[in-house]
């Protein structure tokens, strides 16, 4: 391979690394838990499928999309809960997809508060495609072409009641190797991750949920991220904030006690801001019926 390709290989993938040893991130983390905290499967009570479609920094050529799947529910006779995640995360010329299965064990403390562990196992496959790339003189396109499968296996733990959670997760215990240069091979680093939130109940139609999630990973910056969202009968509107990154603003619908419709749009602070429109979000999800009141699945974490 010559210098000139070596180099240009280099500096396409390395945003790419870069973000592949930081996992996809969610505005929407409060809907979507299982994809940071495989403790959660089954919490919700009862069947649960969500859908979710990120378009970050929109404007920027080859800025990240992000897909997920998220299916699980609880087997009440054994105390578990089972759930399988699927997420697609594209970058530039590269991707990942992760195919997970998750499983958590309840545990009952005191009146409505339950401790749940929980295993991810599953797989993670990365690939990058530099066949259409070219050089900035009109060389001929890089012939290169990587993808590798790697084992994933993570854990956490799930606390929580009706008015509040806390959680701490590991999502990936294995070093995952993404690919080889010549002279060097990039490896992911374990991320490790924090949530918590309550909700203050006002009235039967007026509720205020806080949630908040701390993301660190060795060598990079701590992410942090912090908000509230007012809950008036169906209608969800709140704001949160990303330490050093965005502003945040998100809006939802609960269209009956089966089916809400979420909605997040980021405005970019970082050095970024100049160059993108934003990041949008939207979430959807099914949820089969259960045994509570309408105040109830309004508290329901």
């Amino acid at each position: 391979m010559s210098l000139k390709k070596i180099l240009l290989y280099a500096s396409m993938l390395y945003s790419f690394v870069l973000t592949a040893q930081q996992e996809p991130q969610y505005t929407q983390y409060m809907y979507n838990t299982m994809s940071v905290n495989p403790a959660y499967a089954g919490q919700r009570e009862t069947l649960s499928v969500s859908l979710l479609h990120r378009s970050q920094w929109v404007g920027v050529e080859g800025a990240p999309q992000t897909q997920t799947l998220a299916v699980h529910a609880p087997i009440e006779q054994y105390q578990l809960g089972v759930g399988l995640s699927v997420v697609n995360d594209n970058l530039g010329p590269g991707s990942q997809t992760y195919v997970d299965g998750n499983l958590a064990y309840d545990l009952t403390l005191a009146d409505d508060t339950k401790l749940a562990f929980g295993l991810k196992l599953g797989g993670q496959f990365i690939s990058a495609d530099l066949s259409q790339a070219e050089s900035e003189s009109g060389g001929d396109p890089l012939d290169q072409n990587i993808s590798r499968f790697s084992p994933v296996f993570g854990a956490g733990a799930y606390l929580h009641n009706r008015k509040w959670y806390a959680g701490f997760s590991i999502p990936s215990l294995i070093p995952i190797q993404y690919f080889d240069l010549e002279t060097s091979t990039a490896r992911n680093r374990i991320n490790y991750y924090l949530i918590g939130g309550y909700v203050f109940e006002f009235s039967d139609e007026l509720e205020f949920k806080t949630a908040s999630l701390i993301r660190a990973v060795s060598g990079a910056p701590l992410i942090a991220d912090v908000s509230g969202s007012a809950y008036y009968n169906s209608l969800v509107f709140g704001l949160s904030w990303r330490l050093g990154d965005s502003m945040n603003i998100l809006a939802g619908i609960q269209a009956n006690e089966n089916f809400y419709i979420g909605y997040a749009y980021d405005t970019t602070v970082s050095g970024l801001a100049s160059a993108s429109n934003g990041s949008h979000e939207i979430l959807l999800r099914f949820e089969g019926a259960r045994q509570r009141t309408r105040s109830n699945w309004k508290r329901c974490f």
